[in-house]
C-alpha cells in the first residue's frame, strides 16, 4: 500500500503500533490496553488544520511505510529519543536522530522504516495547507513567505522561542490544563516566529545549515553549490515552467538569473535530475498530450502551441516520448 495523505499515514502508523483510540475531552489517547509497555500517543487536533502529537511509544514489529503524498504540510517539533530511517525518492537514505526539527513537505515520495523495539519520545506539530489558505492568508496576506526554504529537507533547528512553547504545551498537557484556544494561540505564535526568522534575511539560521553539495563540471572540476546558486537555479526552473513554449536560450537564462552557464546546467541536473533541454521537452509533450486528449485542435495547431514551428518535428518528438504518433495517441483517448 502506498500512502497518499497525512491522515492515511497517521491511521496506518497507529494500526502498525496496535493502538486504539480513547476519546478524551480535549484530546484523543491512542494506546494498546493489553500491552501498556508499548506506550501511548496523545493527539490534540483541529481537523484539517493542525495536529499536536505528544508521543512516548515502542515499535512492536518491523515495518515500513511507502508514501507518495502531494499535500503541503509544515511539521516541526522535538524528538527526545528515537532514530528514524527514511529514503526520499532520488536521494540517499537519511537517518533522523534526536533533536529539534522543521520541515516543509510537498509531493513527498519515499519510504520510512521502523525496527522492533525502537523507542520514540517527542512532540510534533503538523500544520495543514488549509490553515494557511483559510485562516492566515485572508487575514495576513503579506506575511506568508517560506520561498527561501527547501521543501522535503529536514532542518535540525528551531528558534529557542518555539522550543520553549513546545515545552509549555507539554507541561500543560501533563497538568491536564491544555485548552484548544490556548493551543491555537501558540501555534499561531510559532508560525509568526518562523516567518520572522526566514524573512528577516535570505541567509538565516535555516538556510545556513544546509549542505547544498558539490557539482562536477567536466572530468576533474568540482564546484560547491551555495544558497544563492540554489535560488538562481530555482528561478531558472520557474522561468522554464512558465515559458516552455518559447524558452530562453541557456545563455539568456544564465544572464537572467545571474549564474554562469556551466553551473546553471550542472546545478539544474543535480537538483531536478534532468537536463534543461529534457525538462523543456517533458513540459511540451505533457501539454501536447493534454491538448490531444481534451481539445479538437489540429496537430499543426498543437505543435505551434507547444513551441514547434514544424509539425513534423513535433510529431517525431511526440512519438519518441509516448511511442505513438499524435494522431494515434488521440484515437486511443
Amino acid at each position: 500500500m502506498i500512502i497518499t495523505s497525512y491522515q492515511q499515514s497517521k491511521a496506518t502508523f497507529l494500526d502498525k503500533l496496535t493502538f486504539k483510540k480513547i476519546k478524551g475531552e480535549n484530546f484523543n489517547l491512542y494506546t494498546n490496553k493489553t500491552r501498556p509497555e508499548l506506550g501511548h500517543l496523545i493527539n490534540y487536533s483541529r481537523e484539517n488544520y493542525y495536529d499536536l502529537l505528544i508521543a512516548d511509544y515502542t515499535i512492536p514489529e518491523d515495518f515500513s511505510l511507502k508514501f507518495d503524498n502531494p499535500e503541503l504540510l509544515m511539521r516541526f517539533g522535538i524528538v527526545s529519543e528515537g532514530v528514524t530511517h527514511f529514503k526520499i525518492e532520488n536521494n540517499p537514505v537519511y537517518s533522523f536522530t534526536p533533536s529539534s526539527f522543521f520541515v516543509l513537505e510537498k509531493d513527498l515520495r519515499g519510504t520510512t522504516s521502523y525496527n522492533k523495539g525502537q523507542h520514540f519520545h517527542g512532540t510534533e506539530i503538523t500544520i495543514f495547507e488549509n490553515y494557511f489558505n483559510e485562516i492566515l492568508k485572508p487575514n495576513f496576506p503579506n506575511t506568508i513567505d517560506f520561498q527561501s526554504l527547501l521543501k522535503n529537507y529536514t532542518y535540525t533547528y528551531l528558534p529557542l522561542e518555539i522550543i520553549e512553547i513546545i515545552g509549555q504545551l507539554q507541561s500543560l498537557h501533563h497538568e491536564n490544563s491544555l485548552t484548544n484556544i490556548y493551543l491555537e494561540s501558540k501555534i499561531l505564535e510559532c508560525i509568526a516566529i518562523l516567518i520572522n526568522e526566514v524573512t528577516r534575511s535570505k541567509e538565516n539560521a535555516f538556510t545556513n545549515q544546509i549542505d547544498y553539495g558539490n557539482i562536477h563540471i567536466g572530468t576533474n572540476r568540482i564546484i560547491k553549490l551555495t544558497f544563492s546558486d540554489i535560488q538562481a537555479i530555482k528561478r531558472a526552473h520557474d522561468i522554464l515552467q512558465k515559458d516552455y513554449y518559447n524558452p530562453p536560450t541557456i545563455k539568456a537564462l544564465s544572464k537572467t538569473v545571474y549564474l554562469n552557464e556551466q553551473k546553471l546546467k550542472a546545478g539544474f541536473l543535480k537538483i531536478y535530475h534532468t537536463s534543461i533541454g529534457e525538462y523543456i521537452n517533458s513540459l511540451r509533450m505533457s501539454v501536447a498530450a493534454n491538448l490531444l486528449s481534451t481539445t479538437d485542435f489540429s496537430i499543426e495547431e498543437i505543435a505551434q502551441k507547444v513551441g514547434y514551428n514544424y509539425s513534423a518535428n513535433f510529431s517525431k518528438m511526440f512519438k519518441k516520448t509516448y511511442g505513438k504518433t499524435p494522431l494515434n495517441f488521440r484515437k486511443t483517448k
